[in-house]
């Protein structure tokens, strides 16, 4: 908490420095006092919120803090970023005045414009654009392909953060009936169905009992199902809620792979379906492990594996000859909810942030679904919610 609090602090004083020069600049330019009040005001108001936000009980409180604090700080973030950009675009009009000349008005009048089209973007993000469903099709060449299996769809959608819609389930239902209206042979969730609890779940396991698909609804475990978000004043009230998620999944009618493989047969074929529990880097936990689901990696079954976090797949699977994992399906990125045609500054963080992947002979793929949730902010700009239907194509 102590480190968080510091640039907390700093945040604050900076955020009071660009207060006070659009307070001085409203004071000299306008005809009209109530500009000014205005914004001293709202300014005084935003940092009382959001100082009461950073000291309210995340970790220990209830969803409704939760969902309290998340709205408080984005609304927070829209306002300060659009200030960010009026006040440097407002600075460059002013260096003319270096020189003994005027200021440049039309710069001023542009920053206004960008600052304005930055705020309503944000906004889009958190009241339209995090509901409206993209569909991605993806071929994916098989070579070891069993031949019954040429052609089988598998629908995958991931990181839902149900916690974020509150009890609000018309978001998840709409999912789900364009997920069933796709008909795939398979639908496969590849994890961070909650935030912090398992609570969080139940106003949706209504919605979310029916997806159907031909031959089930298997799952995994993402690195914010287990627990490890909220305070709990015991680890048997943490294991509790760890049984809990898992019973309801199956309550669900899905079947939650830990660490574990399912055989999907089709006449006398077959291929194997891996799941894993959380294998990440730093600073994620690992829960995984791909030896226990599936001990023989290397024999000639084909094989699709489901694990959470992408960096599995670039540390111990791609460029493997010992792995023979045909694909890799996993989320946890989110594209950091920010995209922008195929950039996302997700790349800081992730080289396989989101989309089809292949290592350098082309033999192990990796699918990575940038999610339909949000955490941590409630928006996203681009970076629309993603339902992916990947055909398995005999090479």
């Amino acid at each position: 908490m102590r480190l968080l609090l510091l640039p907390a602090i700093i945040i604050i004083l900076v955020n009071l420095l660009v207060d006070s020069y659009i307070y001085g600049i409203l004071k000299r330019r306008c005809d009209k006092l109530w500009p000014s009040r205005v914004q001293l005001v709202s300014a005084l108001l935003f940092q009382l919120a959001v100082i009461v936000a950073i000291c309210l009980p995340r970790r220990g409180g209830d969803n409704t803090v939760l969902l309290a604090v998340m709205w408080t700080l984005y609304s927070y973030l829209t306002v300060y970023v659009a200030k960010y950009i009026y006040v440097a675009v407002d600075l460059l009009s002013r260096i003319p005045e270096l020189i003994h000349r005027r200021r440049i008005k039309w710069l001023t009048a542009a920053g206004s414009v960008m600052a304005i089209g930055v705020f309503g973007a944000m906004w889009w993000g958190a009241l339209i654009n995090r509901f409206a469903i993209q569909v991605k099709e993806v071929d994916i060449p098989v070579s070891d392909l069993p031949y019954n299996f040429d052609g089988f769809r598998i629908a995958q959608i991931s990181d839902l953060h149900t916690g974020t819609f509150g009890n609000d389930t018309s978001f998840v239902s709409k999912l789900v009936d364009k997920v069933n209206s796709l008909n795939p042979d398979v639908i496969v969730f590849t994890g961070d169905i909650v935030n912090s609890r398992t609570s969080e779940l139940q106003p949706h396991t209504s919605p979310l009992s029916r997806l159907h698909a031909r031959y089930g609804v298997f799952s995994i475990l993402g690195n914010h199902d287990y627990g490890d978000y909220s305070d709990w004043p015991n680890e048997i009230s943490k294991q509790q809620n760890m049984d809990q998620l898992i019973s309801m999944q199956k309550d669900m009618g899905w079947r939650l792979l830990l660490n574990e493989t399912e055989f999907i047969h089709s006449g006398t074929d077959s291929i194997a379906l891996i799941g894993v529990e959380n294998i990440g880097d730093p600073p994620f936990k690992v829960y995984g492990s791909l030896t226990q689901a599936y001990p023989a990696v290397s024999d000639s079954v084909c094989k699709v594996l489901l694990t959470h976090n992408p960096a599995h797949w670039t540390d111990s699977i791609a460029n493997n000859p010992a792995a023979n994992i045909a694909l890799t399906l996993s989320g946890h990125t989110h594209a950091m909810q920010m995209q922008m045609g195929s950039w996302s500054p997700a790349i800081w963080r992730y080289d396989t942030w989101g989309g089809l992947y292949n290592d350098i002979d082309s033999t192990h793929y990796l699918y990575v679904n940038i999610g339909d949730g949000t955490v941590g902010f409630p928006a996203r700009i681009g970076a629309t919610p993603e339902i992916t239907i990947l055909t398995l194509k005999k090479r």
